[in-house]
């Protein structure tokens, strides 16, 4: 009985794949020494990026950490010249107005991302390009129309109106944070929901929206650390007071503002303030930014 011996040569994509491992092999060190070209530039920019932030958080911790001090967090701002005070009502008056602008906002902007994340028509995208267009527009445009819609109307500057202008602020970003979580929901959930007669509107909430609640949650809280920093709606909107005020109807101040006015002042007393209050914001805001991604993390492993 005669055997047939196999030849390599005669099946054609052994010839290709031969080719290709060829032509790999021959341009191997020319794509490891572009690699590591690639790799070192991204080291690079990534120092580039690091190193001014790691310089600015350190110079604002050395400048603002001596301003912390018992009376600091405990006592309102002092008039000029006189030593002492603090940015208790400062404190004061940035929680309210982030709670306002929270509570009106985060509602209004998970129900938009959940219309935008089931519907694709020409409405959708309109209200998509609007967000869009929102996110990048300038703070100080937003605390312009904060001051004609509320403050002129309503005779008086107050946290209600510096709240409004936040929300403007945050509004765009728990929008499409809150169309990427959903849209990131399998649709096997909302399918077998459906399956078991469930109607849309209690799948959406019991279905969907604790599904994309890690995604939701980390869009709020970058959203409030976003508003709480900017300073130009503020400015246009609750116009500061040194005195303690609970009254949302009222003039009130915050960290921002006690910042921008206090920076500009020639007592050195009031600029040690605005250090701490400058070193208390950033805290607050990197706190928000990590810390949302982390529960975001721990919540996804959960679900799991």
């Amino acid at each position: 009985m005669t055997t047939l011996a196999f030849d390599p040569s005669a099946d054609p994509n052994l010839v290709r794949r031969r080719k290709i491992q060829n032509v790999a092999a021959a341009s191997l060190g020319r794509r490891k020494v572009y690699s590591r070209i690639a790799i070192g530039i991204c080291w690079v920019s990534l120092a580039l990026a690091i190193v001014p932030l790691v310089a600015v958080i350190a110079y604002v911790v050395a400048k603002g950490l001596p301003a912390w001090n018992i009376d600091f967090f405990t006592q309102s701002t002092t008039p000029e010249g006189i030593p002492g005070g603090g940015v208790w009502n400062a404190i004061v008056g940035t929680v309210e107005i982030g709670v306002i602008a929270t509570a009106v906002t985060v509602p209004i902007g998970l129900l938009c991302g959940l219309f935008l994340a089931e519907s694709d028509g020409r409405i959708a995208e309109s209200v998509r390009f609007t967000a869009d267009v929102m996110t990048g527009m300038p703070s100080i445009t937003i605390g312009i129309f904060g001051y004609i819609a509320i403050v002129r109307n309503t005779g008086g500057y107050s946290a209600l109106a510096g709240a409004f202008a936040i929300g403007f602020i945050m509004l765009p970003v728990i929008m499409r944070a809150g169309e990427t979580a959903i849209r990131g929901v399998p649709h096997q959930l909302s399918e077998a929901a459906l399956a078991l007669g469930a109607r849309r509107a209690t799948i959406a909430r019991r279905v969907v929206v604790p599904a994309a609640m890690p995604g939701i949650i980390t869009g709020v809280l970058l959203a409030v650390a976003r508003g709480l920093g900017e300073t130009a709606p503020l400015l246009l909107t609750i116009f500061g007071n040194q005195y303690l005020k609970w009254n949302p109807t009222k003039p009130i101040e915050a960290l921002p503002l006690a910042i921008y006015n206090n920076s500009s002042q020639p007592y050195a007393d009031l600029i040690q303030i605005a250090w701490g209050a400058a070193l208390l914001l950033m805290v607050v805001v990197l706190v928000l930014s990590i810390g949302s991604r982390v529960l975001a993390t721990v919540l996804q492993r959960e679900r799991r």
